[in-house]
């Protein structure tokens, strides 16, 4: 075998790459492609044609616009609400939290050791009308009487930012915890303050995690739909619960197909403008 890769050096690669390049042909590329083919069917289920029915996106588009919007301003509201969270939390676990560092970092990750679904039904309940959390705010006078939490953008906002907030913490602790502590001596004894020291070194230092942590929120934010139809009402709607009710309830395959390719389009889309704005190094490292 050693002597076979020997006198075949220009194979090698290729054939260390070709378990990857199956796997994605066979769970990525090939059921892709049938989502393709079955967004320009049309019909009714189950006697579907493929009749190149483009107007399936134009449809779709035109009918959840408000959808797909939404869905994008609540994933960037959750987005830089797990940041500004996580960042000053993961900050302080990084460099002064010392040998406590891991039992932290735990209670960051513990939520994954329950499922999305039951993660997302104690929301329900924290924030119930009857809820302790209704109930202070209602004492402090900042809602009313009647005034609730549930069924609202802030709930479903706040369902999104918990579930994915572990997302945005851990790429940005790696990025802080690879800092070497000597750049930032070297910053105070160039008569840096705490607060320059932070602006020149750490935070630029940090700036792949940032960009990472951004990432792997977002994007799978932007299609959930567990938040939405728990916590929120027809009108918090996201476009992930019209796919689903689309696939699995009016069991209207090629709209749903439709609005994935839109969906995943539409990321990519803000995917190459955020790499124009903040670097395609800082994207890929």
């Amino acid at each position: 075998m050693g002597s076979f890769f020997h006198r075949h050096k220009g194979v090698t690669p290729y054939l260390l790459l070709a378990p990857g390049i199956l796997w994605l042909a066979i769970f990525f590329l090939i059921p892709l492609a049938f989502l393709g083919y079955q967004s320009l069917q049309s019909g009714l289920f189950p006697d579907f044609q493929f009749t190149w029915e483009f107007s399936n996106f134009s449809n779709a588009i035109r009918d959840y616009h408000e959808q797909f919007a939404r869905s994008f301003v609540y994933a960037g509201i959750a987005t830089i609400a797990c940041l500004v969270l996580a960042y000053p939390l993961v900050y302080w676990i990084a460099f002064r939290a010392g040998p406590w560092r891991n039992l932290f970092l735990l209670f960051i990750v513990a939520p994954f050791f329950v499922t999305y679904l039951v993660r997302t039904l104690a929301w329900l309940n924290i924030l119930a009308d009857e809820g302790p959390v209704v109930g202070v705010l209602r004492d402090l006078h900042v809602l009313g009487p009647d005034g609730r939490l549930l069924a609202t953008t802030f709930a479903v906002v706040s369902g999104i930012t918990y579930n994915f907030f572990p997302f945005m913490a851990l790429p940005i602790y790696v990025s802080l915890e690879q800092i070497d502590p000597r750049l930032l001596e070297a910053a105070k004894d160039l008569y840096a303050s705490s607060t320059q020291a932070f602006l020149r070194v750490t935070l630029p230092l940090s700036a792949p995690g940032i960009v990472a942590g951004t990432l792997l929120t977002f994007i799978p934010a932007a299609g959930d739909f567990i938040n939405a139809a728990l916590l929120g009402t027809p009108s918090q709607a996201m476009i992930g619960n019209v796919i689903q009710a689309k696939f699995l309830e009016s069991l209207d395959y090629p709209s749903a197909a439709s609005l994935s390719f839109l969906l995943m389009g539409s990321i990519l889309v803000a995917l190459l403008i955020y790499a124009r704005i903040v670097g395609s190094e800082r994207l890929t490292g």
